[in-house]
């Protein structure tokens, strides 16, 4: 606003239209003069996609397939748990990683979103949560939606910055979790950011072989550097890292890969979050017997691991960890 001869305050009256008041419209912003509001109209959008399709019931998990300018598109997900709503937002178009587990990668990488079109996810997110009354609102925020968030950094920074600032969407950043699927240098200058976020590492494997089998793009950067950059994180007192570990039915669900598992944790402020493999087309991975992923927990437990099992939610809908792959046409199953 300064740089077009306009008060600062003019800035922050803005601010508060498109990230508080959530604004889809420039003629919505009733405390800005009609000639300026005309004007950023003709050079700027409010929102850099449409909501093509929302998926799932309302008051459980939703599945948003978002379409951007050039007429790409990408899927988010609404998670509830209790009274609170977590966000899981997309980086990139596709991935290039290309990991055998997750549908994601089949597509290949298409192209890295801007910041402005991962804060929009989080706003149009916001604006359902708001239609559906019942005072829902968004509590959290995971960056585990499609494309590895440390490949886009630059742009995953920019868009950091904005959904904390107390100016902005003035999210906690103790309330944002970047997920990575082992990016070394990017976590590395993650920290150097100084943003307060949490981290999560897709480990999925306790060898470099293994690793390197089920997440082939991921071998450039080695396991001990990956777990090393890991240690050296910053975290806030009490608050930890989380180890997310895939579990592949006879694959890497072993008892003896639970025991590499505590070995490689040891040291590490972190707890460890155990996915069952959700299946879809066209992977062929299994999901494991619940037995083999309550043996696989017991065993971290009983050496003194911080555990949790996620129950993914929207399954039936396409929605869980590993299965977004942005589809124009709903599947046979959708709600």
């Amino acid at each position: 606003m300064v740089a077009r001869g306009e008060k600062p305050f003019r800035g922050r009256q803005l601010a508060k239209w498109l990230y508080e008041r959530l604004a889809t419209d420039f003629d919505e912003m009733t405390d800005l003069a009609k000639g300026l509001r005309a004007a950023l109209a003709l050079e700027r959008s409010v929102s850099a996609l449409d909501v093509l399709r929302v998926q799932g019931a309302p008051d459980e998990t939703q599945k948003i397939l978002f379409q951007l300018r050039d007429g790409h598109t990408v899927e988010g997900v609404l998670m509830r748990a209790d009274h609170r709503w977590t966000m899981c937002v997309s980086s990139q178009v596709g991935c290039a990683l290309r990991c055998g587990f997750c549908v994601t990668g089949t597509l290949g990488l298409r192209r890295n979103l801007t910041a402005g079109e991962m804060v929009d996810q989080v706003l149009a997110g916001k604006r359902i949560l708001r239609d559906m009354g019942n005072d829902a609102t968004l509590t959290n925020l995971v960056f585990m939606g499609m494309g590895e968030p440390l490949l886009n950094l630059d742009q995953l920074v920019a868009a950091l910055g904005i959904l904390t600032s107390p100016q902005c969407v003035a999210m906690s950043p103790r309330r944002i979790t970047v997920s990575t699927a082992g990016v070394t240098p990017g976590i590395k200058r993650l920290g150097e950011a100084d943003l307060g976020v949490n981290l999560a590492l897709s480990l999925n494997a306790t060898t470099p072989a293994m690793r390197q089998t089920l997440m082939p793009h991921t071998q450039k950067w080695p396991l001990d550097e990956l777990l090393g950059a890991l240690r050296a994180y910053p975290l806030a007192a009490r608050r930890r890292a989380t180890l997310e570990y895939v579990l592949l039915a006879d694959v890497n669900d072993s008892l003896d890969d639970a025991h590499r598992l505590v070995k490689l944790a040891r040291g590490l402020r972190c707890k460890i979050n155990l996915i069952p493999f959700n299946e879809a087309e066209p992977l062929a991975f299994r999901r494991p017997e619940p037995r083999v992923v309550d043996a696989f927990r017991d065993a971290l437990l009983a050496a003194g691991m911080t555990v949790s099992v996620r129950h993914s939610k929207g399954r039936s809908i396409d929605a869980a960890c590993g299965q977004l792959a942005a589809t124009l046409s709903p599947r046979s199953h959708a709600a």
